[in-house]
């Protein structure tokens, strides 16, 4: 699908907005922030998220229901920031902003290049709809939980003054942190086991067979078990600290293996 300048300047303006809110984060790391400058980066992540919501719908309802690769990646990485956005209003997340939006701006502007439709069918089933709203939700929140981790590492090591690739300050205490943490877990956990079960009881009325066991089925049961392990040593052990953020680096690359890496691979690579 070709784009003419015009019709990328929407998607610029995206990643125009989420790299300056980042850069702004990042030239003033060792600075208090003031007010007005909060406000200002909250006002933009606003503006950037409305246009990309826009964007994702031109590019997914425009011609049937197109979830093609860079379209799941852009819409997980639009959930993502709303999630951060949402938890920020809360807790200090700057930090996890950082984190985010360079990644999520590259995702943003990826569906402008997509070469062919990838339109399912069955759209008009509400059950298969819910289904895959479901499934992209968790796996934002999984997405989200896991850069708050990654986020976890460094302000640990920051609270024992030890050495970092990079410096973030004004972390939210480290238990505040960890419950947040859990928190979205437990919530992506809840939609995680939506989402098998519905594909299982409803395989053959969503996708039009019965339910298979494939690399994808495997290792999203493989990551169930692994979150599940999590919160159950969490709540009945008092996992923490890195053991927790270990077993979710590891749920979420099972999970990445399982929904995205099948469509990287017959999409990207072997362009079906």
């Amino acid at each position: 699908m070709t784009y003419s300048i015009q019709k990328l300047l929407p998607y610029l303006a995206v990643v125009f907005i989420y790299l300056a809110v980042a850069t702004n984060f990042w030239r003033g790391a060792n600075m208090t922030t003031k007010p007005q400058i909060s406000k200002l980066r909250t006002a933009m992540l606003g503006l950037g998220l409305i246009i990309h919501a826009w964007l994702l719908y031109q590019v997914i309802f425009a011609n049937g229901f197109n979830l093609g690769f860079f379209n799941v990646l852009s819409v997980i990485a639009w959930l993502t920031v709303l999630i951060y956005g949402l938890a920020d209003l809360k807790h200090n997340l700057a930090g996890l902003q950082a984190f985010i939006l360079p990644q999520s701006a590259i995702f943003a502007i990826l569906p402008a290049y997509t070469v062919a439709n990838y339109t399912l069918p069955d759209t008009e089933s509400p059950l298969f709809l819910a289904h895959i709203a479901i499934a992209l939700l968790a796996y934002s929140l999984f997405t989200f939980a896991t850069l708050h981790a990654l986020l976890m590492i460094f302000a640990e090591r920051s609270l024992h003054n030890k050495t970092t690739l990079i410096k973030l300050p004004s972390f939210p205490p480290l238990m505040v942190m960890e419950t947040l943490l859990f928190q979205i877990i437990s919530l992506g956990f809840v939609l995680l086991t939506i989402t098998l079960i519905s594909g299982m009881l409803f395989s053959e009325e969503i996708f039009g067979k019965p339910m298979q066991l494939n690399h994808k089925s495997v290792f999203s049961i493989a990551s169930w078990f692994i979150y599940a392990a999590l919160l159950f040593g969490r709540y009945q052990y008092g996992w923490r600290g890195i053991k927790a953020i270990r077993w979710t680096l590891t749920g979420f690359v099972l999970l990445l293996l399982a929904y995205l890496g099948s469509k990287f691979i017959l999409q990207v690579i072997l362009g079906r």
